[in-house]
């Protein structure tokens, strides 16, 4: 029985620490040095790893205290025993001897202890090295790296190589704090199989630096699983850092999304202050309990601090408990820098910020030409205020040498936390400049692009090696004849790479962004003329019958024709857009700061741009080109601020231009004259600027407005509350705390202009307000709650992932025995979500409310007393009841067959043969 088998029958125990057991010898220079290196010119003391050369028994020993205290797993003695981490002690040339004995040594040992009905495994130590590839070890430089990633494989290859020919089980990389690190030891490790020409699963153990749930170079959790899950990994893990306690819940967050086995080997509970550990065996036993009475892990053992006594205490917990299921692997794509980024058909449209592009910008190529990167770093960083959910990345210019300038410009990237956080589409028509690029990101990257343009073979050859380094890939529609133009060679070229990298290559559907090539219309070229229209035709294709995949593309191409019309290229961009992203396009790189809504075009304007995108006419770019000239010197800023029609309007229609238009040049005096008529300023926030924050949510889910824009939206409605707080602030003094109410933005979702206008509006209601900020994870939420003893909770979330986040906090509430009301706001939560998912996983009240001016009036029904909260209780549970019985009564509905269906269709001509004269219905037909 391998492994893998026995992974699915049982939950096993991992050994404890090697370096405490070792400690606990006393070890001297001496020790380390034996009589073979007893003239090493540099100190051993420390190195561990020499062990298995100079004092083989004792290593030897360890292992048997391990196997006969229960342990199904042994971990070699080589966690340094590699080329970078044994140079800091002149031992670099042993590694390869180091390796052979330290498997050597535990593989004699599991072996004799090994028995049919509990196997023992031999699985290799890894570490992450010494060094780090993401961070730089200059303050003064950022873009500086004492590592290359290359090296790291180089070094990781060599160890693994000997590693799988001695014969371990499987490669556990470890205590993982970079995942560039990482990635570079799982490419080295695929490159060691087929080297040894043997399959060997692969583990990895992540370790956490902060209560944040973050490694030490900045990436959370589950940025880390979406940089890994593209690559067949039997496990996944944390170890060392904290204690069981404290580890407890990012082993949840691993659990609840891992598509593979789970392992914890925590420490024994949180080092003292003089780095020792008090924690007993029973009392860490006691915490690693409720690991496995949760189906948190399938593997669970101990790290620092932990011996043979701890590993003693886990058989009996482990023994007949049911193994924690892998989750099934996501449907959804997965992208990360420092955060993960989900994409799927609910994010409605994913930005792709185009400015950091040296063809598409003459400003950032100015500043990359001067080696200004400080201010080449500023317009990454304005994309991602502006909203941009990915940066694209392009130095393809023949002055410039494209490699190093896209190595030194993705590190730079690193060291800025606000842009680091997004995940990159490294953009060149230089493989090997993509390889370069991609080796310097921890994150999922997004490759752009591969084509079969060169052939089946080059195609496959580069998908692989993208796939290696964990990208998701662009395929442009490109073959060997050329570019795909029409319609017909679109959808040809399409299917057929979809065929390759999902048979030959391993892709899955959601990995795969085809671009089926956006181009140029209005030319005046007639072949020209069905671009547009063929593009989202070809979306429309894609979406329906290669399902799960996305599409892309450069939205700028399109307008070409109009360089130097800055309107006319944004409104076509819009109307292209709107029409392109209902047929399926759910991805483009564009301009986040572009300002031209759909809704803002005028209608005469839309049309003939209809006409144009659509081909419904032959003489729409001959109109287009007529109207463009009238429109020559309306540039985006005139339509927003010299464009003063909108300004006669009603001061709540104002209000709400200025929301859409994510203009705040007149909020002053605009919101001066809406306190005087409302009469107070909560007043105006609950009515004209609500109604306007309603208003940019319906148009956004109608695909009239996309994110970005929206983002722009929230700016304006924080800037209206804060020019509004002195003046609540005012109106409010004076009056004593109605209660005590919590509110976050639950983890993973960074928005918080739901959250910032909840709390204005509950304070201005005499509430007071615990605001705990964006991506809060469960546990901070739970531990303020009742650390001061709020009356309610409202949790908020702007995107779809946030709803499975509001459970997870729910159920953290449950779990710690609070009751506390939890109120469910958010643009994506809905009365139906609430009743379904979140309610029944809590023994408390949950209420969905609709706007921010529906908390006060909760919050006055469930502190009114007794009976106010009672009545109003059982009339959310029976609404809440009633939602869920209404679904259950709709899923009990029985299925006629397909026959049965097309008899009961409708036919208004049955039995009737005046049929109109040229009908075109299909039942006359």
């Amino acid at each position: 029985m391998n492994l893998k088998e026995s992974l699915e029958k049982r939950i096993l125990v991992l050994d404890g620490a090697m370096g405490t057991m070792i400690q606990r010898y006393n070890l001297e220079e001496e020790d380390f040095r034996g009589t073979r290196f007893a003239s090493h010119p540099q100190q051993l003391k420390g190195n561990n790893d020499i062990l298995v050369l100079t004092r083989p028994d004792i290593i030897r020993s360890i292992h048997e205290k391990y196997l006969i205290a229960g342990a199904d797993i042994i971990e070699t003695s080589t966690f340094n025993a590699n080329e970078i981490s044994q140079a800091d002690y002149g031992c670099e040339a042993l590694c390869a001897e180091i390796n052979r004995e330290g498997v050597r040594l535990a593989r004699e040992v599991a072996d004799r202890y090994s028995t049919p009905q509990k196997p023992r495994f031999v699985v290799a130590s890894i570490g992450p090295t010494s060094r780090t590839c993401s961070i730089s070890p200059d303050v003064e430089n950022p873009a500086m790296r004492n590592i290359t990633f290359d090296r790291l494989v180089e070094a990781y290859l060599n160890q693994m190589t000997v590693l799988i020919e001695e014969g371990v089980d499987a490669l556990l990389c470890e205590t993982i704090f970079d995942t560039l690190n990482a990635k570079a030891a799982i490419y080295a490790a695929d490159e060691a199989m087929r080297r040894c020409n043997k399959e060997v699963p692969v583990m990895l153990s992540l370790t956490v630096a902060d209560a944040a749930g973050r490694t030490l170079s900045g990436q959370s959790i589950e940025a880390f699983m979406a940089s890994v899950m593209s690559r067949n990994i039997l496990s996944v893990g944390l170890n060392c850092s904290f204690g069981a306690e404290q580890m407890k819940p990012f082993i949840k967050q691993i659990a609840d999304i891992a598509p593979c086995y789970v392992s914890a080997y925590p420490n024994a509970g949180l080092p003292n202050a003089l780095g020792g550990y008090d924690q007993t065996p029973e009392q860490m036993a006691q915490c690693v309990r409720e690991y496995i009475d949760e189906g948190l892990v399938n593997i669970i053992g101990g790290c620092c601090g932990t011996t043979d006594a701890y590993i003693a205490e886990f058989p009996a917990l482990v023994e007949g408990k049911e193994p924690r299921k892998p989750a099934d692997y996501p449907c959804d794509l997965w992208l990360s820098g420092l955060d993960r980024l989900v994409v799927n058909r609910s994010m409605n449209f994913i930005n792709i910020g185009e400015r950091c592009n040296v063809a598409g910008s003459r400003k950032f190529l100015r500043l990359i030409n001067e080696k200004n990167y400080t201010e080449a770093l500023k317009i990454a960083r304005t994309q991602v205020e502006d909203g941009a959910q990915v940066l694209d990345i392009n130095m393809d210019d023949g002055l410039l040498d494209t490699k190093e300038e896209m190595i030194n410009f993705l590190n730079l990237l690193g060291s800025e936390p606000e842009i680091a956080r997004l995940p990159i589409m490294v953009d060149s028509s230089n493989w090997d400049v993509i390889c370069a690029g991609l080796k310097c990101l921890q994150g999922r990257a997004i490759v752009n692009s591969i084509s079969l343009k060169e052939g089946e073979e080059i195609f496959i050859e580069r998908a692989a090696e993208a796939k290696r380094l964990g990208a998701a890939v662009v395929v442009m529609a490109f073959d060997e004849e050329g570019q795909a133009t029409t319609y017909e060679r679109k959808i040809q070229v399409c299917k057929r790479a979809y065929n390759l990298l999902t048979e030959r290559v391993g892709f899955q559907a959601q990995e795969i962004i085809f671009d089926p090539n956006i181009l140029a219309i209005a030319t005046g070229i007639e072949e020209h003329a069905a671009y547009g229209l063929d593009f989202i035709r070809a979306c429309e294709w894609i979406n329906k019958n290669l399902p799960g995949t996305h599409i892309s593309g450069g939205v700028s191409n399109l307008s070409f024709s109009f360089r130097g019309n800055n309107y006319v290229r944004e409104a076509l961009h819009a109307v292209f857009l709107y029409h392109a992203i209902a047929a399926g396009m759910d991805m483009g790189i564009v301009n986040p700061q572009s300002s031209v809504l759909y809704e803002d075009i005028p209608s005469d304007v839309r049309e003939v741009m209809e006409d144009v995108i659509l081909n419904r006419s032959a003489d729409a770019t001959e109109r287009l080109i007529e109207i463009a000239a009238s429109l020559k010197e309306k540039s985006t800023t005139a339509v927003h601020h010299s464009d003063d029609a909108w300004r006669a309007a009603s001061v709540e229609e104002r209000l709400k231009s200025a929301l859409l238009k994510g203009v705040g040049d007149y909020l002053q005096e605009d919101l001066d004259e809406a306190v005087a008529k409302y009469g107070t300023a909560v007043d105006v926030i609950s009515g004209p600027l609500m109604d306007g924050m309603g208003y940019v949510g319906e148009l956004f889910g109608a695909g009239k407005l996309f994110l970005p824009q929206v983002v722009k939206t929230a700016r304006t409605m924080k800037q209206a509350v804060a020019i509004l707080q002195p003046l609540i602030e005012q109106q409010n003094s004076g009056r004593s705390a109605a209660g005590k109410v919590l509110v976050a933005t639950v983890k993973g979702d960074v928005h918080d202009i739901g959250k910032n206008i909840a709390g204005v509006v509950m304070g201005c209601n005499g509430y007071h307000i615990i605001d705990l900020g964006v991506m809060v994870p469960p546990e901070r939420i739970v531990a303020e709650a009742r650390d001061n003893n709020v009356d309610m909770v409202i949790l908020s979330g702007l995107i779809t992932p946030s709803l499975d986040e509001m459970i997870t906090v729910v159920k953290s509430l449950d779990a710690a025995g609070m009751s506390v009301p939890v109120l469910i706001a958010g643009a994506t939560t809905s009365p139906m979500h609430t009743a379904l998912k979140i309610a029944p996983a809590y023994s408390g009240l949950v209420v969905h409310v609709k706007d921010v001016s529906q908390n006060v009036i909760v919050a006055a029904e469930l502190l009114g007393g007794d009976e106010r909260r009672e009545a109003f209780t059982s009339a959310v549970v029976e609404q809440q009841r009633a939602l869920r019985e209404s679904v259950a009564e709709r899923s009990e509905v029985p299925l006629r067959t397909l026959e049965e269906a097309r008899g009961n269709r409708l036919n208004l001509f049955e039995n009737n043969d005046e049929h109109p004269s040229g009908c075109s219905c299909g039942y006359c037909k």
